[in-house]
């Protein structure tokens, strides 16, 4: 607010507002699912908490969250490039299996130009031990890292995502068909937090800007 509007407020402030706005509730209803993980020993954590990188395309991270639309549960699924914080792929689905990580994988690994020496970081839920996920991540020569089990933190960027989906998005609407949640995560990701949400992480630069700001400096150092 105050980069973009010059305008100072808290997040008590924001509550307070919303409050006497009589803005309806976040909701905490879930799903009943349960992610499978796979055994420790075969799923080590190369990534360590490194979310700053210097460069696109060397570590990609992913989760999935759900969210209610007409009375069903869908499953959101996301590839966040560290180097921006830009979620470069996202993908809706009726079901959380591994075809909605495959075809989420597939969109950023063709968006992004097959990427060299990258590496994808996820937990240890059944979608991304499955093994025709894990034979296609090792067909391209892509180094799977998994979060420790238990412990979110391994993964925070992405849990800080869709914690500010569901705070300024999901949460504050009703949504009564397949399309009408697909357009509004649409108009968040690819509307608001790609090109328009600072980052500290990224000294308040956009995801967008970081990365057309790397551009620059890679077009400049090559000239």
């Amino acid at each position: 607010m105050e980069r973009d509007y010059g305008i100072k407020i808290s997040v008590g402030r924001v509550y307070r507002l919303m409050k006497t706005m009589q803005l309806p509730p976040m909701s905490t209803v879930k799903p009943s699912f349960v992610r499978a993980a796979a055994d420790e020993d075969d799923c080590p954590n190369h990534l360590k908490q490194l979310f700053t990188q210097k460069a696109p395309n060397l570590a990609w991270v992913s989760d999935f969250t759900y969210i209610r639309a007409g009375g069903k549960w869908y499953y959101l699924c996301i590839i966040i490039d560290l180097f921006s914080r830009k979620v470069i792929s996202w993908h809706l689905s009726g079901k959380p299996d591994v075809d909605l990580v495959l075809k989420t994988f597939k969109k950023a690994y063709a968006k992004r130009n097959a990427p060299f020496g990258l590496m994808f970081h996820s937990d240890r839920g059944s979608q991304y031990t499955a093994f025709a996920f894990r034979q296609l991540l090792d067909s391209l020569n892509v180094v799977q890292s998994f979060s420790k089990k238990g412990y979110p933190f391994d993964n925070a960027v992405c849990e800080s995502f869709f914690k500010y989906l569901k705070k300024e998005e999901t949460n504050r609407k009703t949504y009564h068909t397949f399309e009408e949640l697909k357009s509004s995560i649409f108009e968040y990701i690819e509307g608001y937090y790609n090109p328009k949400r600072p980052h500290g992480a990224l000294g308040y630069l956009t995801p967008n800007e970081a990365e057309a700001a790397y551009d620059s400096q890679i077009s400049s150092a090559s000239a």
